[in-house]
């Protein structure tokens, strides 16, 4: 629009140029496009590990745009867990940020480490909206390990599915 307005400018500079701002005119403007915004499709199927659930009970998925933010999560959540893994926090912390399938699996590895283990690095992706998987980076002694963790948008939370120390 505003080449077209220097151009018209140019050519007509003996002219008054609010002639040429006339409304009628700008009906034969050039159209602006604008581009709309398009966000990653929410998935739809929550993880629900093979269970037969009621009707009521099927977990609503929510959009990452909903939840807090998900690297500032995702360390809170790791520290809390390799806490648990060394046996200094009780996992029962943890039950409402994981599926009641990794929460059995968390209660089954707590007190495993001997140590309290250091977070080096976080690697995130983010597949679809309302989903994180994450690559975590931890050292106990002079090993280091990955821990391998999956958390969903639902119900208004994020949700650990997934939650494995290589």
């Amino acid at each position: 629009m505003e080449t077209i307005n220097s151009y018209l400018q140019l050519t007509a500079s003996t002219e008054d140029p609010a002639m040429w701002a006339h409304p009628v005119l700008d009906l034969y403007a050039i159209p602006e496009r604008a581009n709309p915004v398009h966000r990653a499709k929410l998935f739809v199927v929550p993880s629900t590990f093979g269970e037969d659930l009621e009707p009521d009970e099927i977990p609503i998925p929510t959009s990452s745009a909903d939840l807090p933010d998900i690297h500032t999560w995702t360390m809170k959540f790791i520290v809390s867990v390799v806490e648990v893994w060394a046996g200094r926090r009780q996992p029962a912390q943890l039950i409402r940020w994981c599926h009641r399938v990794i929460y059995l699996e968390l209660l089954s590895q707590a007190g495993t480490q001997r140590e309290i283990g250091r977070i080096k690095s976080i690697h995130q992706s983010e597949p679809f909206d309302g989903i994180c998987e994450s690559t975590v980076i931890i050292k106990f002694g002079t090993r280091y390990r990955s821990a391998v963790i999956r958390f969903e948008g639902v119900d208004g939370r994020w949700l650990c599915t997934a939650l494995h120390l290589l």
